[in-house]
């Protein structure tokens, strides 16, 4: 176990933004090459199959990124140092998803070479997931075989997120007509922007689910006016939109621009809700073990996902991004044992 957690500090010291993996990639080339298990790379990505991997059986991805944010304000050590004390190691990523990546890569090395598996194992480690990249985990998709079932490495604290809200930025352009503010002339687009402010406010999509509740609505930003005495033509405001698995983005997108007069522009709507039925044989088993299920507000790699997933890994979400990150040793290798546990005899024929 003691030479994941090398490779664990040897991630750490090794920085890893989005976009910049390249360095962080050849470390986990490097282990794999050490192992005797080949492996196929594109980009800053990594991927291997396990040893009898046989056409006609379903197959099972373990996926996890190899990214990191960049450190926030307030670290009180250094973030490229692995400073381990005792069952803590500190450092940048440690957390998100350095110990997720090593407890899925152990769980891969564990089944390798096991020749009886009612299933197919692919292993990945995959970049761009922390700024949602197009040459992440969505680039490799086309090179892998059908995929019918996804676990994702982050850190849930060994709980499993069968579901997990999709995202939707929506820039939304209130029109008025401009005029002298001490004329009483023009349309005010501010007003006309809270109206329809007004309308998302109260607004509730009729689908409300049993895992991720109703679908979010929060208007975060909005500007607008050149002057204190031109009344402004044009109010701009952003709407997040957080999705459940009853709609598509797209579909969302379509209701919101219905429902106000304002000319809605989504970012993009390729981050759709995700995840599985609490009838999934890996819900089942996980639920057999006394394992939590729910569903997760943020979003991960599942969002570009079109086969069933799900999200669990050790460490605590909440550390995620955060100054003086960490991850324990004794969570980790915990991990690696439940993730054996939940893969041993599970069925998805």
């Amino acid at each position: 176990m003691q030479e994941y957690i090398d490779l664990l500090k040897n991630l750490i010291r090794t920085p890893s933004f989005s976009k910049e993996e390249n360095k962080a990639a050849e470390l986990i080339r490097l282990f794999l090459a050490g192992k005797r298990i080949n492996f196929k790379l594109k980009k800053n990505n990594t991927w291997a199959f396990n040893k009898f991997f046989r056409e006609g059986l379903p197959t099972i991805l373990l996926d996890s990124h190899i990214d990191t944010v960049k450190p926030a304000k307030g670290w009180t050590v250094d973030p490229f140092y692995p400073l381990e004390e005792g069952d803590k190691i500190t450092g940048l990523g440690s957390n998100d998803a350095g110990g997720p990546l090593m407890a899925l890569l152990a769980t891969f090395v564990h089944f390798y070479e096991q020749d009886n598996l009612p299933y197919n194992l692919i292993f990945a480690a995959t970049a761009e997931e922390e700024n949602s990249g197009n040459n992440g985990i969505e680039s490799i998709l086309t090179d892998l075989p059908e995929i019918d079932f996804a676990i994702l490495g982050e850190p849930t604290g060994m709980d499993v997120a069968i579901a997990e809200r999709g995202l939707l930025v929506l820039d939304c352009y209130a029109k008025g007509k401009s005029g002298h503010a001490a004329r009483d002339e023009g349309e005010n687009a501010i007003y006309k922007a809270m109206e329809d402010i007004k309308k998302l406010q109260k607004f509730k999509f009729e689908k409300v689910s049993d895992i991720l509740g109703a679908i979010k609505i929060s208007v975060t930003q909005i500007e607008a006016g050149t002057q204190h005495n031109v009344v402004p033509d044009l109010c701009h405001f952003v709407a997040d939109v957080r999705t459940n698995e009853h709609y598509t983005n797209e579909e969302a997108f379509k209701i919101i621009s219905k429902l106000i007069e304002s000319e809605v522009v989504p970012r993009s709507t390729r981050l759709n809700s995700s995840g599985i039925s609490t009838e999934h044989p890996y819900a089942i088993k996980a639920k057999s073990m006394g394992i939590n299920l729910y569903g997760s507000p943020t979003t991960s790699d599942q969002a570009v996902l079109s086969f069933p997933s799900v999200k669990i890994g050790p460490g605590q979400s909440a550390r995620s991004h955060s100054a003086d990150e960490y991850i324990l040793k004794s969570e980790i290798f915990a991990g690696i044992e439940k993730h054996i546990q939940l893969l041993e005899g599970l069925n998805l024929s």
